[in-house]
């Protein structure tokens, strides 16, 4: 089933009419993985018998290429592995043996778990990098409880992305930083991103109404819109009637085919269910909704085909 969607989602020959050259965008990744004291010194991530965070981090690169099309072509430009945890809001900070205790007993973890921005942006000199274009956005990775939004956009004039923008009047261009947990897999990378989606097309299409507003019409499911159900959205698939509901077997008729023709949006619905979309794999859904997303060259009024422009640039939203 993933090669069959990987297979749909193979970027598509060039030509001059619709193929738009690829991006590199500059990532720095920071990875907080501290070594553990009480079990030899070994990382967080194998004490714990979680995922490699740098499998994650290079499985992620490859789907988002898959999934753009070949228009995102992420590059680590700087990559920094910290022995300890980040400091919280309030100052807290986490050591490795306690961490671990509270996660093995589940006797709960500190709160608030809003990590320090701030902070964060300071200790690796993020915004000196972003002016100097030597990064494009951050990701950070690290472990549950860790206090990170799945995205959040930094900025003088910073837009909401999944959470509350953080306003930073010294930065020249506005940029995201993602949160990653390497307890998870790359399907919970990808519905990151997904979220992220979600909030960055709902400010270029704000000032669209009705049916101009193609976003609006992209994430139709047929539980809000009987009959007319297009794409879904991150947490909902074309057939779900709660969240997270991307096993669904009941068919429903569905316009997403048409998506892959865009802006050609002509063609009768089609039934689908689950089966279309990984029968309830959480990577493999993301990876179909992500690929449904316009790719091509071109705009209409004064909105790009290629939506992953805005998605990975937010400096080209207005």
């Amino acid at each position: 089933m993933l090669r069959r969607i990987l297979g749909l989602l193979r970027p598509s020959p060039a030509n001059k009419t619709t193929f738009v050259p690829p991006v590199q965008p500059k990532v720095l990744l920071v990875i907080h993985n501290p070594r553990v004291p009480s079990y030899g010194g070994r990382r967080l991530h194998e004490v714990m018998r979680w995922q490699n965070p740098d499998d994650l981090v290079g499985q992620y690169i490859f789907d988002v290429n898959v999934a753009s099309h070949g228009y995102v072509n992420y590059k680590i430009a700087e990559r920094i592995e910290v022995d300890g945890f980040p400091v919280k809001q309030d100052g807290f900070v986490y050591d490795p043996d306690t961490y671990v205790q509270r996660f093995v007993t589940r006797t709960g973890f500190h709160q608030p778990d809003g990590v320090d921005y701030g902070r964060i942006l300071r200790e690796f000199n993020i915004i000196p990098k972003i002016n100097a274009e030597a990064v494009d956005e951050v990701w950070l990775m690290a472990f549950p409880y860790a206090g990170y939004y799945e995205s959040r956009m930094v900025g003088k004039d910073a837009l909401w992305c999944n959470a509350p923008p953080l306003l930073e009047p010294q930065v020249q261009r506005r940029f995201v930083i993602m949160g990653f947990s390497f307890e998870r897999g790359p399907g919970e990378m990808l519905e990151n991103l997904g979220h992220r989606v979600e909030s960055i097309m709902s400010h270029v299409y704000h000032r669209q109404r009705g049916e101009a507003n193609l976003w609006d019409k992209f994430i139709r499911y047929d539980k809000t819109h009987p009959g007319q159900a297009e794409c879904g959205n991150v947490h909902f698939a074309p057939n779900s009637t709660r969240d997270y509901d991307w096993g669904n077997r009941q068919m429903v008729p569905s316009r997403s085919h048409t998506w892959l023709n865009f802006p050609d949006l002509t063609g009768t619905p089609k039934l689908v269910n689950c089966r279309e979309w990984g029968n309830g794999d959480i990577r493999q859904h993301h990876l179909w909704w992500l690929g449904h997303l316009p790719h091509v060259a071109g705009q209409t009024r004064g909105v790009a085909h290629n939506w992953w422009r805005y998605i990975i640039n937010p400096n080209f939203v207005q």
